[in-house]
């Protein structure tokens, strides 16, 4: 009598098995979904922004260094360095990806006044 119960039981037991199994996932990919939008997609944003930066950095921009250093960019290597005056006289080299911050940003280079007069000349 006790014997036929169980066997009943562990039938019907198995045949619910499947739709559960999917049913204890969908937490975990709910949870995934979460910190996907919620940690992995504002990370990914704000390092394309740093990099945007970095790449718009130029010379007579005022930057502030990941170690808390405030300075202006004297030039800008070729390579990941940059020169950075932290006082009159005094120029340290940093590399551009320890750049946190641009304070004040620099108008873009205008040409010559020899540039100008040839562009006059041509007209």
């Amino acid at each position: 009598m006790f014997v036929s119960t169980a066997f009943a039981q562990a039938a019907t037991g198995s045949a619910a098995q499947p739709g559960l199994d999917l049913m204890s996932f969908l937490p975990l990919i709910l949870i995934f979904v979460v910190f996907y939008f919620l940690l992995i997609r504002p990370q990914q944003k704000k390092l394309k922004e740093h990099k945007a930066m970095i790449d718009g950095l130029r010379r007579g921009d005022r930057v502030v260094t990941a170690g808390g250093i405030v300075g202006v960019v004297t030039r800008v290597g070729d390579n990941d360095e940059a020169i950075v005056e932290i006082a009159e006289g005094v120029r340290v080299r940093v590399l551009r990806s320890t750049v946190t911050a641009v304070l004040a940003k620099t108008e873009p280079v205008r040409a010559s006044k020899a540039d100008d007069a040839s562009d006059d000349a041509k007209k």
